[in-house]
Order: structure tokens, then C-alpha cells, then sequence
């Protein structure tokens, strides 16, 4: 086997490592669920987060203040961040695992139409059938007219949207930001938005729901590194298709600890999203199809705010300019 086949199948391992761990946190952000409301469950996983976040963050050498370059697109960007991961609780709550992993997988083609006004990218004919595929699959799982609209669906394909939008911006400012401001900014304005609305929610923590609060905090540290590891040893065409593992392990986990079978019509929906989401990171993976590449060199986990930022990470280490030398990195692409 070549070293880059070897390289390839690290990466590939990795990432099937890491996607299992945030099955396994979203799981375990649903059993809480059962007894605590998602801004209590958002703010006490974001809460013991900030050690492992501390962790990654004493590895960023950048001299520098947290004070953004782009306050504009890092206000929304933190926006973004802040309702995607109170929608994402709240729909892994109420919903079937493998469910909401359907609509969050809408994120690659909500990413494709988003990358247009934010990117400037030019969106060719291939990549807009992907998209209207994969809203055909969004469809055929919430099948209106047949099945009612309920709060967790719209927080689901809210999660997904603002995911999206997440991930549009990181790649606009990523290079240009320091990964404290892009992983700091979204925890501390969660813990303190939480916070605020903790005292109208709040539920008494026994000691054995503290640990649990804790997992998902470890469960989000582990998953992050195991993917920033992934594109570090494989491509991001080969390793950007695994995310949607999550939706075999959301599934058995999902049956396994909740009795939750998914139905034919949200499998024929997922199926038909994940076809839609594959080609699109197919059409960018080939040379001169994408000048932007927004969904393979985002990387940002979708759902909540209790992972690492991996897009932030992986640019802090290996892509990030300082402003004033975008035309000196744009060559370096180039070459």
C-alpha cells in the first residue's frame, strides 16, 4: 500500500473514531434531555468545555489580543453559533437521532447557496441539481401535508441553517482571525446568554448528571481531536464524506438506548441528503470546479458549541494571514 493510501486509511479511521464520539455526545445531550431543558443542557456542557478548550488554545503560538479584524462577520458569525446549538439540543431532545441527523446533513448544499452572496463563489448546473436533490430529501423527510410540522423539525432545519452560516463565515475570516476569537467568542457569549435565562429553567443536578454533564464535554474534546487528526493524515474529499457515519451510529445508538426505529421515509430522505451532500464535496474536490471549496475546507462540526471549532483549529496551525498578506497566501495556493 502506497504511503498515501496509508495516510489516507489514518485519516479515514480517525474520522470514523471521531464521528462515533459525537453520536455518542449527542446521545448522551438526549438522555439529558429527558429531565433538563436544552438552554440548562447548552450551558453546562459549554461551561466544563473551557478547560479542553484552554487545552487546544495553549497550542496557538499567535502573538495577538482578542479583539476581531472583522467585528461585523464575527457578531454574526457568534450569532449563528449561539442559535445553532440551543436548536441542536433542543431537536436531539424531541426528535429521533437519526432524524435530526438528517436535516443537519442539509448543511453541505445550505452551504453551496450561502457561499454565493458571502464567498462570491459561481454555483455551476452539477451543484445545483445537488442542491435541489438534497432539498428534495429534506422534503420526503418531514413530508408536509402528512406528518406535522412540529418545534423540534424547525429547530432541526435551524440548526442546520445556521451551521451553514457558521461555516460560510469561518471560511471568509478564518484566515484572518485567530482561533481564541472564533472558538472563545461563541462559549462565552452561550454561558452568558444561558446563564441569564439558566434561573428560569433550572433543574437541582445530582452528583451522577454532573458526570454526564462532564461526558459531553469530553466527548466533544475527543471527537474534535480525532478529526483534526483525520485531515491531518487524509484528504478533505476522503475524509469529509465520514461525517454521515453519524447517521448509522445516531441510528443504533438511537434503538439501542431509546427504542427509536427509524421509519422508511426519513432512511429514503437521508439516503437521498447524503447523495446530494457526497456530490457536492465530489464537485469540489475537482480542480477548477470551486475557487472557494466552502464545504471541504470549512470542516466545522455541525450541532453544538461543546466541540472544538475544527475549521478555526486546522487554519490556526497550517492557513491563517495576517491582514495585509492575503495576495502571499493566495500564491502559496496557487502553487
Amino acid at each position: 500500500m502506497s504511503e498515501a493510501r496509508q495516510a489516507n486509511l489514518r485519516g479515514v479511521l480517525f474520522a470514523i473514531l471521531g464521528f462515533a464520539a459525537f453520536s455518542t455526545h449527542d446521545a448522551v445531550i438526549k438522555f439529558l434531555g429527558g429531565g433538563y431543558a436544552a438552554f440548562q443542557i447548552l450551558f453546562f456542557s459549554v461551561l466544563l468545555s473551557f478547560p479542553f478548550a484552554t487545552l487546544l488554545l495553549l497550542r496557538d503560538r499567535e502573538v495577538g489580543t482578542l479583539r476581531p479584524h472583522n467585528p461585523g462577520w464575527v457578531a454574526l458569525r457568534t450569532a449563528a453559533a449561539v442559535v445553532t446549538a440551543a436548536s441542536a439540543i433542543f431537536a436531539f431532545t424531541v426528535l429521533p437521532i437519526a432524524q435530526v441527523y438528517a436535516f443537519i446533513f442539509a448543511a453541505p448544499f445550505l452551504i453551496t447557496i450561502m457561499s454565493i452572496p458571502v464567498l462570491g463563489e459561481r454555483v455551476g448546473v452539477h451543484r445545483w441539481a445537488a442542491v435541489l436533490l438534497g432539498l428534495a430529501g429534506v422534503l420526503i423527510v418531514l413530508r408536509p401535508g402528512v406528518e406535522p410540522l412540529t418545534a423540534g423539525h424547525v429547530a432541526a432545519l435551524t440548526a442546520a441553517a445556521g451551521s451553514a452560516l457558521v461555516s460560510v463565515i469561518t471560511r471568509k475570516v478564518g484566515r484572518e482571525e485567530r482561533a481564541a476569537v472564533l472558538m472563545l467568542y461563541p462559549m462565552m457569549t452561550n454561558v452568558v446568554l444561558m446563564g441569564a435565562i439558566l434561573p428560569f429553567v433550572y433543574r437541582p443536578v445530582p452528583v451522577e448528571h454532573v458526570g454526564l454533564f462532564a461526558l459531553v464535554a469530553i466527548l466533544g474534546y475527543g471527537g474534535g481531536l480525532c478529526i483534526i487528526a483525520a485531515y491531518k493524515h487524509g484528504d478533505a474529499a476522503t475524509v469529509a464524506p465520514i461525517q454521515y457515519s453519524q447517521i448509522i451510529w445516531g441510528a443504533g445508538l438511537g434503538l439501542l438506548f431509546f427504542a427509536e426505529v427509524p421509519d422508511l421515509m426519513t432512511g429514503l430522505g437521508a439516503v437521498v441528503i447524503i447523495a446530494s451532500g457526497v456530490y457536492v464535496v465530489i464537485r469540489e474536490s475537482l480542480g477548477g470546479r470551486s475557487e472557494n471549496t466552502p464545504v471541504l475546507r470549512t470542516r466545522t462540526r455541525p450541532g453544538t458549541a461543546t466541540s472544538p471549532n475544527i475549521g478555526a483549529m486546522l487554519r490556526a496551525r497550517t492557513e491563517r494571514v495576517p491582514p495585509g498578506h492575503e495576495a502571499l497566501a493566495k500564491s502559496r495556493e496557487a502553487e
